[in-house]
C-alpha cells in the first residue's frame, strides 16, 4: 500500500508463498528437442567422412609413434631419419643382390595336366606362346613337348605322375650325350613354374633346339657299349702280343 492525495491506495504485489518451489524449465524435453534438431542433414554437410576420419586417426597414430621413437633415439628426429634411410639402403642392397624372392619348391610337381596331349600339340602351343612373348608358358609345353616326344618313341615308359627332373634322369641315361641339357632344361621348367622365375627368349630357345636334336638322337644301348668295350680289350691284347 502506499499513500497517494492523501488516500490509501492498494498497490497488488507478487509474491510466492515460502512453501511453493521455484519455476524451472524442464531438461530431458529440451535436451531431446535439441538431439532431434542437430541430427538433421543439414548441419552435417560439411562433416568429415568415414575415410578422412580413419586417416586422420592414422596420421595421429603414425604422428606419436614417429614422436616416440625420435625421443627413444639419439639426436632425435634427425637420427631417427638416419637409421630409416640405413634400414632402407640394406634392403635395397640385399633385394639388387638377391634377386626377387621366390617361392623353392619342397619337390617338383607333376609334368602333364589330367589331359594328354601329343608332342606335336605341345610344341604347336609353345611356338603359339612364344609368338606372343610368353616365354614361361612357352618353355613349359615345349619342355612337355620333349618329354611326351621320349615317351612316343618307347624310349620313356608313359607315367602320368613324372616330374620334370626325373624325366630329365631317365633320359639322360639313355642319352647321355644330352645328359646335361636335359637336366638344364629340367631345371629352367622348374624355375619357371614353381620357383616364380622369369624365363627369358634365349632360355626356350636353347629347348627347342634340344628338342630338334633328341628327335635325331639315338639311344645308347647298354649291349652295344659292353661289345665296345671288350672288343677295344681285345685289340689292344692282340696288339701287345704281337
Amino acid at each position: 500500500m502506499r499513500l497517494s492525495g492523501g488516500v490509501l491506495t492498494a498497490v497488488p504485489i507478487g509474491w510466492r508463498s515460502v512453501d511453493e518451489p521455484p519455476v524451472t524449465l524442464p531438461r530431458d524435453p529440451a535436451r531431446e528437442a535439441a538431439r532431434r534438431e542437430l541430427s538433421k542433414g543439414m548441419y552435417h554437410e560439411n562433416d568429415p567422412s568415414w575415410y578422412e576420419r580413419a586417416m586422420d586417426a592414422f596420421w595421429d597414430w603414425i604422428d606419436k609413434l614417429f614422436g616416440t621413437a625420435s625421443a627413444a633415439t639419439p639426436g632425435g628426429a634427425v637420427g631417427l631419419v638416419v637409421i630409416v634411410l640405413a634400414i632402407l639402403a640394406l634392403v635395397g642392397a640385399l633385394w639388387w643382390r638377391l634377386g626377387t624372392p621366390h617361392r623353392t619348391p619342397v619337390s617338383s610337381a607333376r609334368l602333364f595336366d589330367d589331359r594328354p596331349r601329343s608332342a606335336a600339340e605341345h610344341r604347336a602351343a609353345a611356338e603359339a606362346q612364344a609368338a606372343q612373348g610368353h616365354w614361361n608358358q612357352a618353355v613349359q609345353e615345349r619342355m612337355r613337348a620333349v618329354v611326351r616326344s621320349l615317351e612316343e618313341r618307347a624310349l620313356l615308359d608313359v607315367r602320368p605322375g613324372r616330374t620334370a627332373d626325373e624325366a630329365a634322369s631317365e633320359a639322360g641315361r639313355l642319352l647321355p650325350a644330352h645328359a646335361d641339357r636335359l637336366r638344364t632344361a629340367a631345371r629352367d621348367f622348374d624355375d619357371v613354374t614353381y620357383g616364380g622365375r622369369a624365363a627369358a627368349e634365349g632360355t626356350y630357345r636353347h629347348l627347342a633346339v634340344l628338342d630338334d636334336d633328341l628327335e635325331r638322337a639315338k639311344p645308347a644301348l647298354a649291349g652295344s657299349s659292353a661289345d665296345s668295350t671288350t672288343s677295344t680289350a681285345h685289340h689292344g691284347r692282340q696288339g701287345a702280343a704281337e
